[in-house]
């Protein structure tokens, strides 16, 4: 399998050093930049450290075009971190041209361009699948597995903050980003749908100030018998990049932030508990790795699948819609 990164900004970087360490896997770059295809990513920076100044890209194919990866059989599949308003009209070309895609999230800027990309990977007979990583992270995949035995679950809470990112230029433009909330706030989204499937009805409330470097939400969503808060976004200045989440259960809670290692899990009567995974992982090399192993086989992704993605790109949206309606309750239901 040989598959494609195309962009080398901050997430391009972070899934090439990811990728670097999958066995087997034959990896292409795709950049505009000559330094960056050198392999040079000292401009490169971003919210979490896990790029590096340099790369050995000696034993990678390069290209400076994404119509040469288009036109090389070789490339069996391409991995798109690009600006989220490029996330349609790429997929559909590399669907149509043979290749199974990898997107970076969100899946689109609005559900229509999600549902492009849906129809076009049907047609193709390829797969697709949106880097929602959060689903990969070890943290968050205690959470799910303590799901298992929580017993009814009366409330949790995701939260998500950064600083306004001054990485990408695009990332502050809404008309290519989404903004603050929709970019950041779709990993927790994707994970409350992931845990506990549709929620009924939600609210939000918050305020967008992008000239100001402002994009904040405090979103309830409501299931039957508990409600999932959802807050953050991007914060003034130098504010530092954050995540966390807390779930109370029948069964005890489960607490984490990214300042520490791992989960926590707090059961009546009994220690706390630390939630460590066996072994170190890297969610984006999991990740890759994952869609790699489904594109070879052909398997669907079923722990990623491209619908849900598209799901959360619906429920972003309307929260944001929400928000501008000063908190308005509204339904879920089509």
């Amino acid at each position: 399998m040989k598959l494609a990164i195309v962009g080398l900004g901050f997430m391009g970087a972070t899934h090439v050093k990811a990728a670097l360490t999958i066995p087997n896997l034959q990896l292409a770059v795709v950049s505009r930049d000559p330094e960056k295809l050198k392999g040079d990513l000292s401009k490169v920076s971003g919210n979490l450290a896990t790029t590096e100044a340099a790369l050995d890209f000696s034993n990678l194919s390069t290209f400076s075009t994404f119509d040469e990866v288009l036109a090389d059989p070789s490339i069996d599949a391409v991995d798109l971190c690009l600006p989220t308003a490029l996330h349609e009209s790429f997929t559909i070309r590399a669907l149509q041209a043979g290749k199974h895609v990898l997107v970076e999230k969100p899946m689109g800027l609005d559900r229509a361009a999600c549902d492009r990309m849906l129809a076009a990977a049907k047609q193709a007979g390829k797969l697709l699948m949106a880097a929602q990583v959060l689903r990969f992270f070890p943290a968050y995949d205690a959470l799910k597995t303590f799901l298992n035995d929580s017993g009814a679950v009366r409330t949790a809470t995701f939260r998500r903050r950064c600083a306004a990112p001054g990485w990408g230029p695009w990332l502050k433009d809404k008309a290519q980003s989404g903004g603050g909330v929709f970019d950041l706030l779709i990993h927790d989204i994707d994970m409350a749908l992931y845990l506990f499937g549709q929620p009924t009805h939600i609210e939000a409330t918050g305020h967008e100030d992008l000239a100001n470097q402002i994009d904040v939400i405090n979103a309830n969503l409501f299931y039957p018998n508990f409600t999932v808060n959802i807050a953050g976004g991007w914060h003034h200045g130098a504010f530092p990049f954050s995540m966390e989440f807390t779930l109370v259960a029948e069964n005890g809670t489960i607490d984490f932030h990214s300042a520490q290692p791992n989960p926590t899990l707090y059961v009546a009567g009994e220690a706390a508990k630390e939630l460590a995974p066996p072994a170190p992982i890297d969610a984006y090399r999991e990740e890759i790795a994952y869609f790699i192993d489904c594109a070879t086989n052909n398997l669907e992704p079923t722990r990623c699948l491209p619908e849900h993605s598209a799901q959360a790109v619906s429920l972003a949206h309307l929260l944001l819609e929400s928000r501008t309606r000063q908190g308005e309750k509204l339904s879920c239901q089509p």
